[in-house]
C-alpha cells in the first residue's frame, strides 16, 4: 500500500486496524515532498514537529497549509518578500482545532502573493506547477496546497478563498475544494486580504474527507467577531438549479460539453434558474476586493510588520515607507492597492465602491430568489482548463476572468464546493455546487451524491 495515495478516510481506517503507524504516514509524505517538490514547488517550508493523538477525528490527517495561515513558530510569508522572515507567534484558530483533533501540519503551501492571483505565479518564491502537466498553472491563489494534495505530498490541505482561491485550483488540479459560509470558520490567524470576502476551507481527495475537516474547523471563535454557530439541518430530497447565465460565451466548449454530460447523469429534480446580476459580479468584486486590500495591507510598511530595509538618517519616514513597500511588494499587489485606493478616494467612493456594494446586495437577492425554487445550484467551477505558465501573467484582465464563476459565492457569503465531474485530455473538469447560507449539510450531501454518480 502506498500511504501517500490513499484518502484520509482510508488512512484513518488503516491506522485503526494497525496496518501502519502515524510515523509511517508522516515519513512517507516527507519523502514524497523531497521527491516531488523541487519540480512542482508546492511547499515553501516543511514543518517537522507533530504530536501523536490517537482516537481523535483527524488522527491520520496530514496537512499542507496555505502560507497565509499562522502556524506557531513557523514562517508565514503570504508568498511575499515583505514577510520572508516573519515567524508566526501563535496558531491560527483553525490550526489549533486541527492540532487538538489529532491532525499533523507537515508543510506550508506556496501561494500567490498575499493571495492575489489565479495561478500561483505571483509568489515571491517562484511559480507552482500543476502536477497534471508541469507546463500548466495549478490555479490560485491556493495553488500550492492544491498541487501538494494532487501530487500526494499530503492527504488533505487548508487554503483560503476570497473569490475562488480554493475552488479554482481544486478544479485545475483534480481535487475537491470547499468554501464555507462566511462566518462559519474563524479567520483569526489568517493574514487578511479582503475581510468581508475571505474564508478558510479544506482541500481533499473526496467530498467525505472535506466534510470531516469542515466539521472540525467550523464554529464560533471569541477572536473573530464575524463567526457564528448556525447550522441548518439537511433536507431529505434535494432540488438542483442550473443557472443559464453560467453557460454562456466565454465558457470553453469542451468544459460545457463535459458539464452537460455530467448533468445528464443526475437523477434528482433539475430546474433551470436565472441569476440575472451574475454578469455584474466580477466588476463589483474587483472594486470591493482591492478597496479592502488597500486598507488591510496598509500595516505592512517594513517598520511594524514585514521586511525592514533600514532607514538612513537622510531618509524621511515617507522615503523609507515608499522604499520598503516599493521593493517588497510584487507587481500584482501594487496594482490592487492602487486600484483600491483610487476606488476609495475622494470623489470616486460613491461612483465605484458604493455602487459595487449595491450590486453585491442585488447578487445576494438573486440567490435568495433562486433558493426559493431549488436547494443547490450547479455551475462550472472555471471557464477554462489550466493555462500555460506565463500565458496570462502580463494580462491581468484575462487572469481575473478565471474567477468569473466563483466570485458570486464570496460576494453573497454562500458555501460552495468544487468537485471533479469529468476529464478532458488528462485534465480534470470541476463542477461547482452552491448552497444557501449555513446549509453545508445539504452542500455535502449533494456533492457526495454527485461524486457517486460521476465516479462510480
Amino acid at each position: 500500500m502506498n500511504l501517500t495515495e490513499i484518502t484520509l478516510k482510508e488512512t484513518k481506517e488503516g491506522l485503526k486496524k494497525g496496518k501502519f503507524s502515524l510515523q509511517d504516514v508522516v515519513t512517507a509524505f516527507k519523502n514524497r515532498i523531497k521527491e516531488k517538490n523541487k519540480e512542482i514547488n508546492a511547499v515553501i517550508s516543511v514543518v517537522s514537529d507533530f504530536r501523536e493523538n490517537k482516537n481523535l477525528p483527524l488522527y491520520g490527517a496530514v496537512f499542507v497549509v496555505k502560507d497565509n495561515i499562522l502556524v506557531k513558530n513557523e514562517k508565514c510569508t503570504a508568498g511575499s518578500k515583505m514577510l520572508e522572515h516573519y515567524i508566526a507567534p501563535f496558531d491560527a484558530t483553525v490550526i489549533s482545532k486541527i492540532k487538538d483533533a489529532g491532525g499533523v501540519i507537515i508543510g506550508k503551501g506556496n501561494m500567490d502573493e498575499f493571495a492575489m492571483g489565479s495561478s500561483t505565479e505571483s509568489s515571491a518564491f517562484g511559480a507552482t506547477k500543476n502536477p497534471l502537466s508541469l507546463s500548466k498553472v495549478p490555479g490560485g491563489s491556493s495553488g500550492g496546497p492544491a498541487a501538494a494534495l494532487a501530487s500526494n505530498m499530503c492527504n488533505t490541505a487548508i487554503g483560503s478563498d476570497t473569490g475562488g482561491s480554493i475552488r479554482q485550483p481544486a478544479a485545475f488540479c483534480g481535487v475537491v475544494g470547499m468554501k464555507p459560509t462566511y462566518g462559519t470558520v474563524s479567520r483569526n490567524g489568517l493574514i487578511s486580504m479582503s475581510s468581508s470576502l475571505d474564508q478558510i476551507g479544506p482541500l481533499t481527495k473526496t467530498v467525505e474527507d472535506a466534510e470531516t475537516i469542515f466539521n472540525v474547523i467550523k464554529g464560533k471563535d471569541k477572536y473573530d467577531s464575524t463567526t457564528v454557530d448556525i447550522h441548518k439541518k439537511g433536507k431529505d430530497k434535494l432540488r438542483i438549479g442550473i443557472p443559464k447565465e453560467y453557460f454562456v460565451d466565454g465558457l470553453d466548449d469542451r468544459i460545457k460539453k463535459t458539464i452537460d454530460k455530467a448533468i445528464e447523469k443526475i437523477t434528482v429534480n433539475l430546474e433551470e434558474i436565472s441569476l440575472p446580476y451574475t454578469e455584474y459580479a466580477l466588476p463589483a468584486y474587483y472594486i470591493i476586493m482591492p478597496s479592502e486590500i488597500s486598507s488591510n495591507l496598509a500595516r505592512f510598511d517594513g517598520m511594524r510588520y514585514g521586511l525592514e530595509k533600514g532607514r538612513p538618517a537622510s531618509d524621511s519616514i515617507l522615503d523609507a515607507y515608499l522604499k520598503n513597500r516599493g521593493d517588497s511588494f510584487g507587481r500584482e499587489v501594487k496594482r490592487r492597492i492602487a486600484l483600491g485606493t483610487f476606488s476609495l478616494s475622494s470623489g470616486y467612493h460613491d461612483a465605484y465602491y458604493l455602487q459595487a456594494q449595491k450590486v453585491r446586495s442585488l447578487i445576494f437577492e438573486d440567490f435568495q430568489k433562486a433558493f426559493k425554487k431549488v436547494d443547490l445550484i450547479l455551475t462550472p467551477t472555471t471557464p477554462n482548463l489550466p493555462f500555460n505558465i506565463g500565458e496570462k501573467i502580463d494580462n491581468p484582465v484575462s487572469m481575473y476572468l478565471s474567477d468569473i464563476f466563483t466570485v458570486t459565492a464570496n460576494l453573497a457569503g454562500l458555501p460552495a464546493i468544487s468537485l471533479p465531474c469529468g476529464e478532458i485530455d488528462g485534465f480534470s473538469v470541476g463542477a461547482q455546487l452552491i448552497a444557501p447560507r449555513f446549509c453545508e449539510e445539504d452542500l455535502f450531501n449533494g456533492a457526495k451524491m454527485l461524486e457517486k454518480i460521476w465516479w462510480k
